[in-house]
């Protein structure tokens, strides 16, 4: 047993259900990084995680994994070439650290994904979401100029029952 008196605030509201995002394009910032080895401990994939800075989905996270060492050729070729367009839509070109490319505004373009979708040899049990692409904050990110946004009315997650 344990004596919570004091311990938390008793006005706090419950936490809510975060889907995942709708597909749009995001203004993002990464505030946590990290690099981590694979499940088989064979390579390391380097994690960032993102904040959403602003908008109807802002204070919500995304994470992006990068197989920047990694058996997997191709895994290692795809990871250096998101690599580039974040460094190119952070502005660090030449990092030494991660955290170099912490709290540097940039545009992301992020993918629902919806449970039972195989893409590769990979099928997501669950709704997911995948950043596809990067850019400066307020240049349109090539090729997806007529993507959705997320709806100006917020979305369900954020909408409280009565």
């Amino acid at each position: 047993m344990a004596n919570l008196t004091g311990a938390y605030d008793a006005n706090a509201e419950a936490q809510q259900q975060f889907d995942p995002l709708p597909t749009g394009d995001y203004p993002a910032q990464i505030v946590d990084s990290d690099m981590k080895p694979t499940k088989k401990n064979d390579g390391h994939f380097l994690e960032l995680e993102y904040d959403v800075i602003d908008g109807p989905c802002k204070g919500r996270k995304v994470w992006v994994r990068l197989n920047l060492d990694n058996p997997n050729a191709k895994a290692v070729e795809i990871a250096n070439r998101q690599f580039a367009s974040i460094r190119e839509a952070t502005g660090v070109t030449n990092p030494r650290d991660s955290q170099e490319l912490h709290y540097k505004p940039h545009t992301i373009r992020v993918e629902f994904i919806k449970a039972g979708t195989t893409k590769g040899t990979k099928t997501y049990d669950r709704d997911a979401n995948e950043v596809k692409a990067w850019s400066k904050l307020g240049d349109d990110i090539p090729g997806f100029d007529d993507a959705p946004k997320p709806a100006a009315g917020g979305a369900p997650w954020g909408k409280r029952a009565a």
